[in-house]
């Protein structure tokens, strides 16, 4: 990988991370409550979606408008680790060391919420009841559920969009091959 492919990747996925960071902050600032919302989510990977394709675009632009399809993507994917790191990060310290009781809020959401979809699903109380009981038990912010989180919620779909964009952007070289 180039050197300022590189250094342009790792500079986004700081913007990117500060960003997001900021976004937590302000969530937990106004309403733990957002933190339940998929609306959350949704602007974490719209935020991750749009600083990846910038950095591709940026790339793109500094080898005069050619790329590769590998590099592309891995600027993309650099991106998307480094941001989302950074705001796994923020949010384990946040809940974890700073406010632990919020952590124990947001569960409490959590259940209500997880309730009301299980019961939407014609759920019976005993499976719901068993639900419950083990996200009771649970740390939602422990590092590995932080972790798994991140897999799941965003790098599975992140990646998938980022191969995909990195098809659509793509240029090679003619003098190259």
């Amino acid at each position: 990988m180039r050197k300022s492919l590189k250094s342009i990747a790792i500079n986004y996925g700081l913007y990117l991370g500060i960003t997001l960071a900021l976004l937590t902050i302000l969530v937990y600032a106004f309403s733990l409550e957002l933190f339940v919302n998929p609306l959350y989510i949704i602007s974490v990977m719209i935020a991750t979606i749009i600083f990846g394709l910038i950095s591709i675009i940026n790339c793109k632009k500094f080898f005069n408008g050619y790329i590769n399809f590998k590099e592309a993507f891995k600027t993309y994917f650099i991106v998307a680790i480094i941001g989302l790191g950074i705001n796994t990060l923020v949010t384990f310290v946040l809940f974890n060391v700073i406010d632990t009781e919020a952590s124990e809020t947001i569960k409490e959401k959590t259940i209500e919420k997880f309730i009301e979809m299980l019961k939407g699903m014609n759920t019976s109380e005993q499976e719901i009841s068993n639900t419950i009981g083990k996200i009771k038990n649970e740390n939602l912010y422990s590092f590995s559920n932080l972790l798994q989180r991140l897999i799941m919620n965003y790098l599975l779909p992140i990646t998938i969009i980022g191969l995909i964009s990195a098809a659509f952007i793509k240029k090679t070289n003619p003098d190259s091959e």
